[in-house]
């Protein structure tokens, strides 16, 4: 059923992870399954589907039954978890079963996420709760939908059994796939070691995976390319996120991906009424993470990142030092680039000008001030290009912002080369008219603990093509009603 495994990963020495099997569970169950993403890596489906028929998918995907080929584990890394180091963390409950090779030549790491207690699980119980397992599913498809790189769902299991957190829930596994699974703080883990020589396979190996070319470069150039490179895909996810009003949540150094992917779908939501101090993350009290902060908070991960390859950079520790800061201190420009970049398409803009960042910003600030849904502000101008639109004037409590702002847009708009029609098809293709608003996210949730999977799958299908008008769902692109909007979401680990 699964492709041939690589076991690159295993194959470093003994302390980048412990050998783990993954724990079996009492009565698994196969919940959701990615079909087009199996065929992607190289699935077998005609086998996939006799192991269906023959219930042998489900104990697969919850660990009862280790595919052929694999050799679970569970990573080290250590991580910053809201500025505070801790230097022991790993895969708590997490099980890497190997690496394949998709049908386009990548490597992909598949883990088992809930799959029993490892060693690094520090008392806790090394399963994961039925919600955060279908929320990870539902949140990282539509990411990759909307074009966000993030890691991806293939399957979702349900164990016959209950964890304990808030409340007992429903258990569950979820098989997650991930260009890797290498970390800030999968670097910090050995920089807190002074394990030099296990830094230099970390950053070879994520050379290797993820940014090939700089391989051709001498050493005393090349990590601190790597450093360049990572920071680069930082400052494009980010934008990415900001774009489409994500809130990550808990952007601790663990949670950072060297692969510059989406990872660790945990408190996670999706503003709604534009706020740029909006946090959602129960565990977040002091705001770290808001949505505004976002963009320097990657910066400040990627200076820990920096901070560990600094014997690789350069012999004497204080060129070194000056090296990586320098790299670290350009992180703004490029992020603002990105970020300025990811506006002016939402926006209908293919030219760039000077005056575009004000535009955005006016727009933003028009939207705090009229206390307007982020998501259908930018895609109900498809309808405003050449007059005033109800649907978009409907959206903003008060007005006046927006009616000043829309004329200097359509100015700008008149200096485009293109007509109205191609520039409201360009918005359209741009902005989403379905995200997973968190209430939506939570009905299908709670739905799902009590057994039924329909609004989970309805919700999955509206997700999949959240560009395109789909009728009888205009209720999905709804903000939520007065009253019910989630404003607090909980990890579930």
């Amino acid at each position: 059923m699964f492709p041939e495994f690589t076991l690159r990963y295993a194959r470093l020495p003994d302390r980048f992870f412990v050998r783990f099997d993954p724990v079996p569970v009492e009565a698994p169950r196969l919940l959701a399954f990615n079909r087009p993403l199996a065929e992607e890596l190289g699935f077998d489906p005609a086998a996939f589907d006799e192991a269906l028929d023959e219930g042998r998918a489900a104990d697969t995907f919850a660990g009862n039954a280790v595919p052929q080929g694999a050799e679970p584990l569970a990573q080290a890394y250590a991580g910053h978890q809201f500025g505070h180091f801790n230097p022991r963390l790993g895969d708590g409950r997490a099980v890497l079963l190997g690496e394949v090779t998709d049908r386009e030549r990548r490597l992909r790491d598949i883990q088992l996420k809930g799959a029993g207690c490892t060693p690094f699980s520090r008392g806790a119980d090394g399963r994961a709760p039925l919600g955060p397992v279908l929320r990870e599913y539902l949140v990282s498809e539509a990411m990759h939908v909307l074009g966000i790189p993030t890691t991806r769902a293939l399957a979702a299991v349900a164990t016959g059994e209950r964890v304990f957190r808030r409340v007992p829930e429903p258990g569950a596994v979820l098989t997650r796939v991930a260009s890797s699974h290498l970390r800030v703080g999968t670097f910090q883990y050995f920089a807190a070691r002074g394990d030099e020589e296990a830094i230099r396979l970390l950053a070879d190996l994520a050379i290797e995976r993820h940014y090939p070319e700089l391989a051709l470069l001498p050493p005393e150039s090349r990590y601190l390319s790597l450093v360049e490179a990572v920071q680069a895909r930082q400052a494009r996810l980010v934008a990415g996120w900001m774009g489409l009003g994500f809130i990550h949540g808990v952007m601790n150094t663990d949670n950072t991906s060297i692969a510059g992917e989406t990872i660790d779908y945990g408190p996670c939501a999706f503003m709604e009424a534009y706020d740029p101090e909006q946090v959602f993350s129960s565990i977040d009290e002091g705001g770290r993470y808001a949505y505004r902060n976002q963009p320097w908070i990657a910066q400040w991960n990627l200076a820990r990142f920096a901070e560990t390859l600094i014997p690789l950079i350069d012999d004497d520790a204080d060129q070194a030092v000056e090296r990586a800061t320098a790299v670290i201190q350009a992180y703004p420009e490029q992020y603002e680039a990105e970020w300025l970049s990811v506006m002016r398409n939402k926006l209908g803009l293919a030219r760039a000008e000077e005056g575009d960042r004000e535009l955005a910003e006016a727009f933003l600030e028009a939207q705090a001030a009229g206390r307007a849904d982020f998501t259908l502000s930018f895609r109900q101008l498809a309808e405003a290009v050449e007059e005033d639109a109800p649907a978009l004037l409907e959206l903003f409590e008060h007005r006046e912002a927006l009616h000043e702002w829309l004329p200097r847009w359509r100015q700008r708009l008149a200096r485009e080369d293109a007509n109205p029609a191609t520039i409201a098809a360009r918005l359209c293709a741009t902005n989403p008219l379905y995200i997973p608003r968190n209430q939506r996210v939570e009905e299908a949730l709670a739905a799902a603990a009590e057994g039924d999977m329909a609004p989970f799958e309805t919700l999955r299908e509206v997700l999949a093509t959240p560009f395109e008008a789909q009728p009888d769902r205009e209720a999905y692109a709804r903000p939520s009603p007065a009253g019910q909007a989630v404003f607090r979401t909980f990890c579930g680990t």
